[in-house]
């Protein structure tokens, strides 16, 4: 994954939330583009959550993004 298309997602208007989907299998989920800091090099991110825990992430490690369509939280639109 590019640094880019975080970076798209997180600025697109209006913001919708998306899913971070890692190489291991688990998904992270990014509620509101407040949660996330890009670090400069664009080589980590780190996605905060609502529970005050957060997640470090290597961008190389992340396969997809999944962004929640304007039609609701049920349909989901794969980027």
């Amino acid at each position: 994954m590019k640094i880019v298309k975080i970076r798209e997602a997180l600025h697109a208007e209006p913001f919708r939330p998306f899913w971070i989907h890692l190489a291991n299998g688990g998904r992270l989920a990014v509620t509101h583009k407040d949660f996330v800091a890009i670090e400069p090099a664009g080589r980590e991110i780190i996605v905060y959550q609502r529970d005050n825990t957060h997640q470090i992430v290597d961008v190389p490690m992340i396969t997809r993004l999944e962004v929640a369509s304007r039609n609701g939280p049920s349909a989901r639109k794969k980027t």
